[in-house]
């Protein structure tokens, strides 16, 4: 379930994506002025951002080029109502990896969203492969040898994680800032319960875990 940070002034279309990423199986949080965005940004990490051009106090072209300037990569997909060559170009060189025109359909915003974030990780397609599971994160459907497995939401949100990012090592704190809500209050402890079922459910008895832990480190997909 990939972390999302949508920055956006105008509530009515805010909440419209909301309702539609959320049903596409996203985790998002909301930004209403261009300052809110940037501070998220400098204390959050995301899996990609939507971003308008238009906001308060700090526009998506410069939130663009200050994010981008700190060398940070997470995708990010410019919403605008300007639609001339010249403003796409404008956008595309401040960092922007798409570009969406106002209005828009909300299965397209999906579709670009979702390619953003497919081509942020190097992948051929929206399916995630680890051993022989599978995960779809449009489908919510998660298989073993190509039987289904049945998770729990933050379980699906927390294996799709590690299926993002294989063989890296991540601390509990970097897993609860990227698979909790930011500000939540979740702890080290929720982490341990909730890979606990998880490994129960995508473990095989006679194998070593896919979801491995580094003794005083972290945890991380051993592929």
């Amino acid at each position: 379930m990939a972390k999302v940070l949508v920055v956006e002034d105008n509530r009515e279309l805010a909440s419209m994506i909301n309702d539609w990423l959320v049903f596409e199986h996203y985790q998002v949080e909301f930004a209403y002025t261009g300052a809110d965005g940037m501070e998220k940004l400098q204390h959050y990490v995301y899996d990609a951002i939507i971003l308008d051009w238009d906001l308060p106090q700090k526009t998506g072209i410069e939130i663009c080029r200050d994010f981008r300037a700190t060398g940070k990569m997470t995708p990010i997909l410019m919403l605008t109502g300007k639609s001339e060559i010249d403003d796409k170009e404008m956008g595309l060189d401040a960092g922007a990896d798409d570009y969406l025109t106002k209005p828009f359909h909300m299965r397209e915003l999906g579709a670009r969203l979702r390619a953003v974030i497919r081509r942020a990780a190097g992948a051929p397609s929206n399916i995630l492969k680890a051993r022989d599971i599978e995960l779809n994160p449009t489908t919510f459907e998660v298989t073993r040898g190509g039987a289904p497995i049945d998770l729990l939401k933050r379980e699906f949100a927390l294996l799709e994680f590690f299926m993002r990012n294989p063989n890296r090592v991540f601390s509990a704190e970097a897993i609860l800032d990227r698979v909790w809500k930011s500000e939540s209050d979740a702890t080290a402890e929720a982490l341990r319960t909730t890979l606990g079922r998880l490994r129960k459910k995508i473990d095989v008895s006679s194998g070593e875990s896919l979801i491995k832990t580094v003794h005083g480190v972290g945890y991380k997909l051993q592929q």
